[in-house]
């Protein structure tokens, strides 16, 4: 496939960011694209996704942060997740944890040769 769908905006028609408004990044094998904006930075099936006719300038596999930029440009507002943070291990885990390194290793079995 020649770079002719980088650059177009499309709107996810399946999953959890169904209804959301992406950029196509990078264009895949068979019939995906790599698609990042307002929804998750994923591999999608051009099945799953409508391309629209606007356009924005970015080069292929651009960071978030330039889609991001380019989308302001648009004035596509893009609502920044945080990732969820590591919660400290409890007790029942690190009890567990502590069990699994004590553990030893089974004892090899030998044969006798007659």
């Amino acid at each position: 496939m020649a770079d002719k769908l980088i650059g177009k905006l499309v709107v996810k028609l399946a999953g959890r960011d169904a209804g959301q408004i992406g950029v196509i990044v990078e264009e895949l094998k068979d019939e995906y694209v790599l698609i990042d904006g307002s929804v998750r930075r994923r591999k999608c099936n051009l099945k799953h996704i409508e391309v629209l006719a606007q356009e924005v300038d970015i080069k292929k596999g651009a960071e978030h942060s330039d889609v991001v930029s380019a989308l302001a440009k648009l004035g596509v507002k893009v609502v920044d997740r945080k990732p969820k943070e590591k919660k400290a291990p409890t007790k029942k885990e690190k009890k567990k944890a502590k069990k699994v390194a004590k553990k030893k290793p089974a004892k090899k079995k030998t044969t006798k040769k007659k």
